[in-house]
């Protein structure tokens, strides 16, 4: 009895599923990024504290409001001054309010410029009071040591 040897080939596996599992993954982790950045407008100095610290846990429902020295307040990507800002405040508490969103539950997060004249940001907040926004937090930087 005689024997062929045939010769077999290595296995080579498919890569193209990887490839595009990674491509997916580098895909979501960019735009995760981006979002997470959203609210770090780089215009806007914020003024130092040593007692800053980051929050423990992320608020479910926030809403970000930069606002310049001069007055502008940055909502949703948007520019506004005090007497129109009223507008689409309202709407979005519209919005939240038929997706069953209590106003207790959202957090409103003001980042003021450190030269920003605090009667704006009174303006600010009592704007949110009038629809029964309650939670705020005011960001500031950590002051080097």
């Amino acid at each position: 009895m005689k024997f062929t040897s045939t010769k077999t080939r290595p296995i080579e596996p498919d890569m193209t599923p990887m490839i595009d599992v990674v491509f997916l993954l580098i895909s979501f982790f960019s735009i995760l990024v981006n979002f997470s950045q959203a609210d770090q407008n780089q215009r806007i100095n914020l003024p130092a504290s040593e007692m800053a610290k980051p929050p423990d846990t992320p608020p479910n429902e926030q809403i970000t409001l930069n606002i310049y020295p001069n007055g502008i307040i940055e909502f949703q990507n948007k520019q506004y001054n005090i007497e129109n800002f009223k507008q689409p405040l309202e709407k979005y508490s519209y919005v939240l309010k038929h997706l069953d969103v209590k106003p207790d539950d959202v957090v409103v997060i003001i980042r003021a410029d450190e030269n920003s004249k605090s009667g704006h940001i009174q303006d600010v907040i009592e704007q949110c009071q009038n629809l029964k926004l309650k939670n705020f937090k005011l960001r500031v930087r950590s002051e080097e040591k």
